[in-house]
């Protein structure tokens, strides 16, 4: 779900060109104009996990043609670290834009900014949007107008192996003081390392840099924050759990690499989301899924502090088949396919009413991450969220790898920031 921001934001950073908003996918005319019934091709891009969401979401997508059986409904999966990037390229050029586009949190306010996206107030997309949690709802909106709706909302724990804990003497770290406690006394027990630490993708840093009192920026005073002493003593932080070795990273292939090392059992925690869930159950140390253990992510000086991520869907707005899309978003995000998709993927909901159901009531992964996300830190929802990424991306890498120090890392990202935001501190 979460894989290759840093190489997307990357291509995005180097700025795409405003351009009138054209046709979709070939094969999308058709809506209810006129014959009161829905028909024609509503095109899906998804950003799902292969292997395990995209799954249990393309049935659920395509399910949506016995509601509307003259409608056809064109999947496509698109890898998370190129969608961002390859819709507005699609958009800009008029030409190959899907219907609907499964969009994170953070590029709806910037696809919405460069006028790629169909407002919905007043549409059935809309449906019961007083359903919707207020913090789901709050990345959905751009200067009094609402651009998408909340899919699934999530945040970040850490995932640990029951048995290597128990074998090695240690509770789920509280603190990052404990996890390098717990870390060490890991390796000395059972020789395995503590913690796999994903260095390719700047989201994962996030935890450790609200953990220390810090943000990347402020926006009610306009003011670039990452480079402050508390943006500096975070990149410390994760640069501090690579050298005592109490965790592993990578430059490249993260979310491989760090899925590949705690399914087999080679580590014993990783950070990770809602959206791991389900392919962490598919490996062999977790076949039986009471061994799989999550807590809080470690506090840091200033307290725990976990981001606010999640999904929404968007609806082109050079869409051929608006009335369809429209229907489309709706049915993906109402109570029952939200259900279905928290029962199957254990993702969380968007919509209050769907907690009240017992099935997901009774997830315990659900029940750990639902407080979790009451208490998440949300970004600054601004057009440049979704570019903040790219910077602070490259110098999290570097200072994880030794190329660049915390001091060093955390200034670039700042003065890069500065130079995106133009008028900002």
């Amino acid at each position: 779900m979460r894989r290759g921001i840093a190489a997307t934001a990357l291509v995005a950073a180097l700025g795409v060109t405003l351009a009138a908003c054209g046709g979709s996918d070939g094969g999308s005319n058709g809506g209810s104009k006129g014959s009161g019934e829905l028909s024609g091709t509503v095109t899906w891009w998804d950003t799902s996990t292969v292997g395990s969401e995209d799954k249990v979401f393309k049935k659920i997508a395509e399910d949506f043609t016995k509601k509307h059986p003259k409608v056809t409904v064109k999947y496509v999966n698109v890898p998370f670290g190129e969608a961002q990037n390859k819709f507005k390229n699609a958009a800009q050029a008029g030409s190959g834009a899907p219907d609907v586009m499964r969009s994170e949190v953070a590029w709806t306010p910037e696809f919405a900014d460069l006028g790629y996206l169909a407002p919905l107030d007043g549409t059935p997309a809309l449906k019961n949007q007083e359903d919707f949690l207020e913090q789901a709802a709050a990345s959905t909106k751009y200067k009094g107008k609402t651009y998408a709706v909340p899919q699934v909302i999530d945040s970040m724990g850490i995932f640990y192996n029951k048995k290597i804990l128990k074998e090695a003497g240690v509770e789920a770290p509280a603190s990052i003081a404990d996890l390098k406690t717990a870390a060490a006394k890991i390796k000395e027990k059972t020789g395995k390392t503590g913690l796999y630490l994903r260095g390719d993708d700047p989201y994962w840093f996030l935890s450790f840099l609200y953990g220390e009192g810090g943000d990347l920026v402020d926006a009610d005073k306009k003011t670039v924050t990452i480079d402050s002493e508390a943006g500096v003593k975070a990149m410390k932080t994760v640069k501090d759990l690579v050298d005592s070795k109490a965790a592993i990273t990578d430059a490249t292939n993260g979310w491989d690499n760090m899925q590949a090392s705690f399914k087999d059992g080679k580590v014993a925690m990783m950070i990770n989301g809602p959206w791991a869930v389900a392919d962490t159950y598919t490996g062999k140390e977790f076949a039986d899924k009471a061994n799989l253990g999550i807590a809080p992510v470690p506090a840091g000086s200033a307290g725990q502090g976990s981001p606010q991520g999640g999904h929404n869907l968007a609806v082109y707005a050079g869409s051929k088949n608006l009335d369809a899309s429209y229907a489309f978003t709706e049915y993906m995000s109402s109570p029952e396919v939200q259900a279905q998709i928290a029962k199957e993927l254990s993702l969380l909901p968007t919509r209050q009413s769907v907690y009240l159901q017992k099935e997901v009531v009774t997830n315990p992964m659900i029940a750990f991450f639902k407080p979790v996300i009451d208490k998440a830190v949300e970004r600054p929802w601004i057009p440049e969220t979704g570019s903040l990424f790219a910077p602070l991306g490259v110098e999290y890498t570097k200072v994880l790898t030794g190329q660049t120090t915390p001091e060093q890392g955390a200034k670039a990202v700042g003065d890069n920031y500065r130079k995106l935001l133009k008028d900002w501190k």
